[in-house]
Parts: C-alpha cells; structure tokens; sequence
C-alpha cells in the first residue's frame, strides 16, 4: 500500500491496494491514515454493495442514514442520486453529516458509479486546521461554547431537501436534534477540532439565533474561505472516506444534464468530549 499526502491540511490517496480482500495489518494501516489525514481517496475499487458493506464494517457498525433512499435490497447503503433532468443535488454546502445526532457518526464512506464527464467534484476541509489558525483568544472562547446542531430546517416538512431533493429525500417525522461542544477532541488523535457546520449548527447555547449569528458566520467564513481544503474529482470505481468529526465537505453541483450515482455508507462514531478552556 502506498500513501500519498494530498495537501498540507487534508486528504492522502492510497494506491497499490484492493479494498475487497485487506489484511487486519492493512485494515490497521489504513484506520491510521484516516485519523492523520482525515480524508482518505482511493481509485479503481469497483466494490458490490456486499464488499462496501464488508469494507465499511472493518471499522465500526454502519450507521443507517434515516433520510436518504436507500440502495434497493440494500437498507445499509444510502444511494447518492442526481439525474440528468434534476437541478438539486444532494450534500451542496460545506457541513459534516449526523452532527444532528446525541453521537455523530464517525465517517462515511462514498463510492462512485456514475460520474459526469466533467464537473461532479467534492470539495473537502480540515476543521482541525481551521481552529488551529485561530487566535488563541478565541480558541479560549470557543473551548467553552457548546452549539445546537438540527436537522428539522433541512429535512423537516417543507424543509431545504423535502422541497428540493425531487423524492430522493423522506422521513421528515425522523428530525431532531442536539447540542455538541464548539470544541472537541478527536477520539484517535486528541487533536482539537472546531465542530459546528454551516448545514446543521443553529446557535450557540444560552445565545439566541440573532446573538450567535455574527460568531457562526465569523467561523464558517475562516474555515471556508482559508487554505484547509481539497477538491477531488471522481471516476467509476473512486471512493472518498472521510471523518465526519475533522473535515467538511461539499458536493459540487456543476453538470446539469449529466447523471451522477454514489452509494454511501456511514459508520457509527463515540460521543464527543469537549476541549476543556484553560483561563
């Protein structure tokens, strides 16, 4: 197996591997890539839904995305759709996905079927990175936050997706809530993380919406628009595996009159534990 580090704040490809047959010592080798780099691609994986399922499972229970169609016969895996004749796609913004959930999940795991000819990229960012080039006092501020995070406003009735996703969406009686640390440790690494989203965080808590707002925008404009990020682009047989707690991502939706399907695996994360201020 070879790894190659993409960029300086995220993302490694690693050739010279077949992810339908790993040894426990790859299976290692790849978990600690992961927590180095928080985004891991891959090329040439032409994975049945039986193989991703036993490739997700190397590394934690799969986690069954409550909103998205699934792969028919296949409930473990989410289908990632965008037709020809559709103008929406789904996952457009940075967020990070499950931050809705009292335990987020831990990664997800995206295989490509079909890709446009061109355009289709994922864009892909280290929060860890991100909190690092922040101040010290606001990192001082923030370690003492926590923040709201739901997902009624997105797949909720009459919600950004029930509204926009064309039936590739449902289960709006599925929505809720729950507040996480601003802050928070990564479970392998103890590296600090700034964990709020543009998708999911609504306020800080005991802040009202309007009082958190000029912070949150403050947070998403750095970490969006400073050096953090790669964008990747696809072919059939691709796979991004990310760590939903250390990176954002973003569907490019930029080939209208194309068709583009992923299947999507999520896996079960821990609870988080909040950096703890020092003042």
């Amino acid at each position: 197996m070879i790894i190659t580090e993409i960029t300086e704040h995220v993302g490694a490809e690693l050739s010279d591997v077949d992810l339908s047959s790993l040894s426990d010592a790859e299976v290692a080798e790849i978990r600690e890539a992961w927590a180095q780099y928080g985004v891991l691609f891959f090329h040439d994986q032409h994975l049945t839904e039986d193989q991703h399922i036993e490739f997700a499972e190397r590394f934690a229970d799969i986690d069954i995305n409550q909103f998205f169609t699934p792969v028919d016969g296949y409930p473990k895996i989410a289908q990632v759709l965008k037709e020809a004749d559709q103008t929406t796609n789904i996952g457009g913004g940075w967020h990070t996905d499950h931050s809705y959930d009292e335990i987020p999940a831990k990664g997800s795991i995206l295989l490509a079927h079909e890709v446009p000819p061109t355009g289709g990229d994922t864009c892909f960012l280290s929060v860890a990175a991100a909190f690092d080039a922040l101040s010290d006092g606001l990192k001082e501020t923030l370690r003492g936050l926590r923040a709201h995070h739901s997902n009624e406003h997105i797949f909720g009735k009459g919600g950004l997706a029930a509204r926009d996703a064309e039936g590739r969406i449902g289960n709006p009686e599925g929505v809720g809530g729950t507040t996480h640390p601003v802050v928070v440790r990564h479970p392998d690494t103890g590296r600090e993380l700034l964990y709020v989203n543009g998708a999911f965080t609504t306020h800080f808590v005991g802040w009202t919406v309007e009082e958190s707002k000029p912070l949150l925008d403050f947070l998403l404009g750095h970490t969006a628009s400073g050096p953090f990020s790669h964008q990747f682009s696809w072919k059939p047989g691709s796979i991004a595996m990310w760590d939903n707690r250390s990176t954002w991502h973003w569907a490019l939706n930029d080939y209208d009159g194309h068709r583009r399907l992923m299947h999507r695996i999520t896996i079960q994360g821990e609870p988080l534990s909040g950096a703890v201020a020092t003042g």
